[in-house]
Order: structure tokens, then sequence, then C-alpha cells
């Protein structure tokens, strides 16, 4: 499949949402991607539903929502309520993992996991047929704008070869630090998703960055 480019709106300006989203709308972009973060599970807070629905209102692509919240099953219905498409949860943040994957998939989302850094892939391996997109957070969560950890190639190798080994469909999303100078290597080790913030909405011209990105895959 070809590559799928996510802009992360986490690093869009939140007084011109809808000028950002629009450019998101009129761009080679495929998905949002859209960071919420509670200030418990990572050091930060991000925006919540009311942000999310504002964004909702003027989006015309998939909204790709990433959860990087303590107890994510008490959102999941507002999450399909407020358009997600595809609703990922920390890996570090379920106890029941299955049941939520479950319970994010009765309401018709895709349904992702995210490992952090350190999370090793094998603990994917007895759900991993189960979920629809595993997330590789290739930095630290929490805060925009941070250098990509080189270990995450290999984890893209490690896990590419486990979905293969299990047969599943499922695909593989990169979250941090990506730009057009990693891009490239990201893809040809397995990354079918790339997520893109400060890359895209930092630069001179936001299209051509998701265009370069896109064209690399």
């Amino acid at each position: 499949m070809p590559v799928l480019i996510a802009p992360s709106v986490l690093a869009a300006d939140f007084g011109n949402l809808e000028r950002d989203s629009n450019m998101i709308n009129s761009s080679e972009a495929d998905w949002f991607h859209i960071d919420i973060m509670d200030g418990v599970f990572v050091p930060n807070i991000s925006f919540g539903m009311p942000v999310l629905a504002a964004i909702q209102k003027h989006a015309k692509k998939p909204l790709d929502v990433h959860l990087m919240i303590v107890d994510p099953d008490r959102y999941i219905k507002n999450f399909y309520e407020l358009g997600a498409a595809v609703l990922t949860v920390h890996y570090e943040a379920c106890d029941h993992l299955h049941r939520t994957i479950q319970s994010i998939k009765s309401y018709g989302m895709k349904a992702g996991v995210a490992l952090n850094p350190h999370t090793p892939i094998n603990l994917l391996a007895d759900v991993i047929q189960d979920i629809d997109l595993v997330c590789l957070m290739s930095v630290n969560p929490g805060f925009g704008g941070q250098s990509f950890i080189e270990n995450t190639y290999g984890k893209i190798q490690e896990l590419k070869s486990l979905i293969d080994q299990k047969n599943t469909s499922c695909i593989i999303e990169i979250d941090g630090g990506v730009t057009d100078k990693n891009a490239a290597k990201l893809i040809s080790c397995g990354a079918d998703v790339l997520v893109a913030g400060s890359h895209v909405f930092k630069s001179d011209d936001p299209k051509q960055k998701i265009k370069t990105l896109k064209e690399l895959g």
C-alpha cells in the first residue's frame, strides 16, 4: 500500500485551526493525527473533546485519534461520537488490552495500540491479530518537536516480522521526529503511516512538506 501521511495537529496553530485544517484537507495528506494528552499518562496536557469537535467540523479526511491518557476505556464512546476513524490506546495504559481493543471495534472504529520507545514488540504477540494499527513512538510521548530515536528502525523490522508471522493485515504507524530525512528509511523498514507534526507545521510551505513525504513512499 502507498504510505499514508498523517499531519499531527498538536503542532498546528490553535488560533487558526480552521485554516490549518483546510490546509490538510487540500494537501496530499491522508489523515488528521490528533493527540489527546491528560497530563497524567504523559507530562503534558494537549486538548480535549471541545477542540476535537472543532477540528471534526472542518476535517474532510479521517481522524486518527491517539489517546495518551490513563483509563482510556472511559472515553471510547465519546471519541466514536466525535468522529474518530482510528482510535489508538497505549499498551502501557491498558490493564485489559484485549477488552479495550474489542470495545473500540464494537463502535466500528479501527483499533490501534501504541508502544512507548522502551516497550518491547513481543508483548503484542497475543493480540496482534486483533489490532488494525500499531503506533510505534519514535520519541518519548508528551511533547512535539523532539529528536527521533534511532532504535525505532529495528523495532519496525521486528514488528513487521511479527505481523508477517501471524499473517495479519495490521499496519505500522511511526509517531515522533519524522522528517523527509528519515522517512524513506522508515518506509523501507516497513512503516505504512508517518505522523509528522513540527516538520510540517513549522515549515514555510506545509503542503509541500506533506507532498515530499508522500512522494518518498
